[in-house]
């Protein structure tokens, strides 16, 4: 990560920063627009002059949490494909994507200000998404456990569909054998 002069920040600060995008990612989840600064800061383990140091804004801060996460979730699939079997590979980060989308329902109020306030923070979002799942998918469509006739924008569908039926933290459950139920549905043996 560069700073705005395009010098990469000192190891402390991007630890600092990135404690504040995964505290504020969490915040924002469970309190929405009406969270503190402060907590999150504190959550963090920085002084509130960091924070507003890093994102000077309310809408900075929860568009970079929303990206962080984001980030991620894509970035894991490379890690995945090289230590798991493809089919386990795909669960695993299916997984990951309910997790992921479920801190972005909780942030829902808080992302529709950003937008209110010009900024598009799913701009890059469906095109990364698909990436990581054309991945996984290629991979597991060459070691022939998922069916053909099946691709990511069709994935991609599933796992929303999933997660904003059983988005809720008491839904877990449901959106588990729910994602149990399309990744079952992959399968090459059940084509």
């Amino acid at each position: 990560m560069a700073t705005d002069a395009g010098r990469p920040l000192r190891a402390d600060a991007q630890r600092n920063r990135d404690k504040i995008l995964a505290a504020a990612a969490r915040v924002f989840a469970e309190q929405g627009l009406d969270a503190h600064l402060e907590r999150i800061a504190k959550e963090a383990g920085v002084g509130t002059g960091t924070l507003y140091r890093n994102f000077p804004t309310r809408e900075l801060l929860i568009e970079a949490a929303y990206r962080n996460e984001l980030s991620r979730l894509c970035d894991a699939v490379p890690g995945l494909l090289a230590t798991l079997p493809p089919q386990d590979a795909l669960r695993d980060w299916a997984g990951r994507f309910l997790d992921y989308a479920s801190a972005k329902l909780g942030m829902a109020e808080a992302l529709r200000a950003v937008v209110a306030s010009g900024v598009d923070p799913y701009d890059h979002s469906r095109r990364m998404m698909l990436e990581a799942l054309t991945s996984l998918m290629d991979a597991a469509l060459a070691a022939g456990v998922v069916r053909p006739d099946i691709d990511a924008s069709d994935m991609f569908a599933a796992l929303s569909g999933i997660a904003l039926a059983a988005g809720r933290p008491e839904q877990r459950a449901q959106a588990e054998r729910l994602l149990g139920l399309t990744l079952d549905g992959l399968s090459a043996h059940r084509a």
